[in-house]
């Protein structure tokens, strides 16, 4: 069966060194300073970063050390992340890759000649990483729904001796108010209260006729009004008598 995968570069660079190097000396990383003794130097060819995707199943990343003439292979890195591509703590040109053959494991160190091709072959790895994480899809709300027996349905009917009670009350009814409460509201709140009907023409006949005739006498003329004002005034003086005294003064010998 023919496989369907196919290859594309992430990455490549010319010319790269590889190192032998000692075992760690410190738990936090490795130090390029350490890969000066003699006999260090193991290797010098081509570095490429391929991805490979098969027709089904997630893409895979593996760093490849080939010979620049014949495409021979020198060895092969599975990057699985960061622990397959290590930066060594006292230098941005050079790393630790960890290569696999025939289901051996070793560790050998990596170098670049130029600090913009170290940066490329991280952030190309980086990029990697990130693009081919497994993108976890939240479930969606009708596949929740079908998975959530529904309630039973609601019985509304009545049962044998059960009853309806319905109060209707005085919603949209205007209500006329009482004498009694509308004087006392009036008294209390100091409200002008509404004055009482005039009354009908039976009643002004009624009181005319308890009272006489109720019609005040017609006004003076001019020429009565001008003999009141031309009539002298007379003076009446009370008399001894009037004022109790004897008029003899028999009181006073």
């Amino acid at each position: 069966m023919a496989d369907d995968s196919y290859e594309s570069v992430l990455f490549l660079a010319k010319e790269v060194s590889v190192y032998r190097i000692p075992p760690r000396q410190s738990s936090k990383g490795h130090k390029a300073s350490d890969w000066d003794a003699p006999g260090s130097f193991l290797w010098s060819g081509r570095l490429r970063v391929i991805e490979r995707t098969p027709s089904s199943g997630s893409p895979t990343c593996v760093v490849l050390l080939e010979d620049p003439n014949t495409g021979e292979l020198f060895a092969a890195c599975p990057y699985t992340g960061s622990h397959s591509v290590e930066q060594v703590l006292d230098s941005s040109r050079y790393f630790v890759v960890t290569v696999e053959d025939a289901g051996r494991r070793a560790w050998l160190g990596l170098g670049f000649s130029e600090r913009s091709e170290a940066f490329d072959f991280n952030v190309a790895l980086q990029d990697f990483a990130r693009h081919s994480k497994p993108v976890t899809s939240a479930p969606s709300v009708s596949a929740a729904k079908k998975d959530v027996p529904p309630p039973p349905p609601t019985d509304y009917s009545l049962k044998e001796g059960q009853t309806i009670k319905i109060s209707i009350g005085d919603k949209g009814r205007r209500s006329r108010p009482s004498k009694t409460s509308l004087s006392t509201s009036s008294a209390g709140s100091g409200a002008i209260p509404f004055l009482p009907p005039p009354p009908s023409a039976d009643q002004v006949r009624a009181q005319k006729a308890q009272n006489g005739s109720g019609l005040l006498p017609p006004p003076l003329s001019a020429r009565e009004v001008r003999e009141q004002r031309e009539e002298p005034e007379v003076e009446v003086k009370d008399s001894a008598v009037d004022l109790g005294f004897d008029d003899d003064f028999g009181e006073f010998q």
